[in-house]
């Protein structure tokens, strides 16, 4: 197996990780508003946003791109969890409300290392094909994301590359061991505007806006360079003092959770020494 991509910059290739979920009914919107960590209620039409499911606790069950389509449509671009179990954990809550949610199971989810066409920001486009492209780069490695389209291809080193540019941005990618262990200010999703603080209940709502309100963030996302050392979600980060546990990885790049004031110095991670990176901006909506 090679490590060079096959892709050509512009090239579509196949995101498996995503999936995408159709919320659809007259309750739509309010039930979202109600489930979800970031203010849906405030998106326009054609507008998205990073958002999250989180336990009464406040911990992330799940994150996702959220899309308003229209007044009775979204579309969530599910994050690694499995859309199954999300619907399934969902369908508990919907009692009389007026909302169906539906696994878009026959939709080609891929990227591309290239400006969108049209989608910019928030702002989601839909193309001469009928597929919906997301601006997900920034000023210095443009990405579109699209929803829909003809088939990708399999490009596991351009996949990687993708995976890779998320971390890089503090978009943390949650394998199974990691779902219901962090609040939203740990993995810094403040970077990100995809939590709200001042928008009605919701689960984990009192945590989150406790903590953030009374000034008790302690811990927030780094992002490491492990080098050759290979770490995985979970992993013990040492420091001279203090230290934190990692995240997610993807090739040599990783986020952990590390105390914020100070910050650690000396840090290591299965006895190989990590290098802080600066976390890139430009994935904010």
């Amino acid at each position: 197996m090679h490590d060079k991509s096959d892709a050509l910059p512009g090239d579509f290739f196949a995101i498996p990780d995503i999936h995408v979920i159709r919320m659809h009914g007259r309750d739509a919107i309010a039930f979202a508003q109600a489930q979800f960590m970031n203010d849906v209620a405030g998106l326009a039409t054609g507008e998205w946003q990073w958002n999250g499911w989180l336990t009464p606790k406040g911990r992330v069950v799940a994150l996702f791109a959220l899309l308003r389509v229209d007044d009775g449509t979204l579309r969530l671009l599910l994050l690694d969890a499995d859309p199954t179990g999300f619907i399934a954990g969902l369908q508990r809550f919907v009692f009389r409300s007026k909302v169906t949610l539906t696994p878009e199971t026959d939709v080609t989810v891929a990227g591309a290392f290239a400006t969108p066409a049209t989608a910019r920001g928030a702002l989601a486009a839909v193309d001469a094909e009928g597929a919906t492209e997301f601006d997900v780069g920034g000023t210095a490695d443009p990405r579109t994301l699209r929803v829909g389209g003809g088939p990708a291809t399999i490009d596991p080193v351009a996949h990687g590359r993708w995976r890779a540019l998320d971390l890089a941005h503090g978009l943390p990618r949650l394998e199974p061991s990691q779902l219901e262990q962090w609040t939203p200010q740990q993995l810094s999703l403040d970077r990100l505007r995809a939590f709200s603080v001042r928008k009605g209940c919701y689960p984990g709502q009192e945590i989150v806006a406790r903590t953030h309100f009374l000034g008790q963030v302690k811990r927030g996302l780094a992002r490491l360079h492990t080098g050759a050392t290979v770490v995985s979600g979970g992993d013990e980060v040492t420091a001279t003092s203090g230290g934190g546990r990692i995240v997610c990885s993807q090739g040599a790049e990783a986020l952990a959770v590390l105390p914020l004031d100070p910050a650690p110095a000396g840090l290591q991670v299965g006895g190989a020494t990590a290098e802080v990176l600066p976390l890139l901006d430009g994935l904010a909506r």
